[in-house]
């Protein structure tokens, strides 16, 4: 499979969000950009257009004229945005990440992120920057604007610096409570990084937890209820789990695990926005954000 390197008007409205027709005018009156066309006379950008995009829409964003833009060049742009990402940083990250995600370019992600991490902690970058990114890609991907090896490269980036905060958090780790948690995907269910910030907040607030990771079978987690009865269950759902509805993985899980005893799951993720709460079983509990989940742990903490 080839990667995009050929970018339609509407692709970098999506990626830069700057409307089609202002880059028209853009292109037109200050000649900010210069679109190529292909043998059947289709206007088209390149790789560099659209970086060059995203470094005008930075300083455009942030209070400059496009007329005073358009008189700089490449050199004194980056220069410009150099100074001026001290007072922005985060919308800065964003610009840097999805250049780092095009030109797959992992030294740019991790000078980027280094420099986040010397203002910010792991905590505030995650919910600040990647959540954002995140999104954002997300969205890019479901409309074609960016290729699947694109989504991939950065996500995987992404999740290798929760993994890298989790193990930090296993080494300076303190107890603030005897409730166990256990971490899990259904079958299906390819998004991994919420989880894995799940497990991130829930070691931060000083409770145990067991990572499972993707394509657990909910007859598995038993041998996991058999060992501590008072376990909490924690999934992380953006898609049907196993082709099924929310509500038809929910009464599996109740029937599978719940036949004796109450064993609690907390659901997170974009699905549960849809559940009404009124339909599901009291031993589920539906956690609407990753904010609300911190602010859950911390009541539950007993030093």
């Amino acid at each position: 499979m080839s990667v995009k390197t050929q970018f339609s008007i509407r692709d970098l409205e999506n990626l830069s969000g700057v409307k089609a027709h202002t880059i028209r005018i853009w292109e037109k009156r200050y000649r900010l950009l210069k679109p190529e066309r292909t043998e059947t006379n289709i206007r088209y950008y390149d790789l560099n257009s659209l970086k060059r995009l995203l470094n005008v829409s930075f300083l455009y964003k942030d209070g400059y004229k496009i007329s005073r833009i358009a008189e700089l060049d490449e050199s004194e742009i980056k220069s410009l945005i150099k100074e001026k990402s001290e007072l922005n940083q985060d919308v800065y990250a964003l610009n840097a990440f999805k250049t780092a995600m095009f030109d797959f370019d992992e030294q740019l992600f991790s000078k980027t992120y280094l420099e986040l991490s010397l203002k910010k902690s792991f905590k505030e970058i995650f919910h600040e920057v990647f959540i954002p990114l995140l999104s954002e890609i997300g969205t890019l991907w479901q409309t074609s604007t960016i290729d699947p090896c694109h989504e991939s490269f950065i996500s995987e980036l992404v999740k290798r610096k929760v993994i890298i905060n989790i193990d930090l958090q296993i080494q300076n780790f303190k107890k603030s409570g005897d409730m166990q948690f256990a971490l899990f995907l259904p079958y299906s269910e390819i998004h991994e990084i919420g989880l894995l910030f799940c497990h991130f907040e829930i070691l931060s607030a000083g409770f145990n937890a067991i990572y499972l990771g993707a394509n657990i079978p909910l007859e598995s987690l038993k041998n996991l209820k058999q060992k501590d009865p008072d376990i909490t269950f924690v999934s992380y759902v953006t898609m049907h789990p196993e082709g099924k509805s929310i509500y038809d993985y929910i009464s599996e899980y109740k029937a599978q695990l719940c036949d004796e005893k109450i064993c609690n799951l907390w659901l997170l993720g974009s699905k549960v926005q849809q559940i009404d709460l009124e339909s599901i079983p009291s031993e589920v509990m539906i956690i609407p954000s990753l904010e609300q989940l911190s602010l859950k742990l911390n009541t539950l903490k007993k030093y």
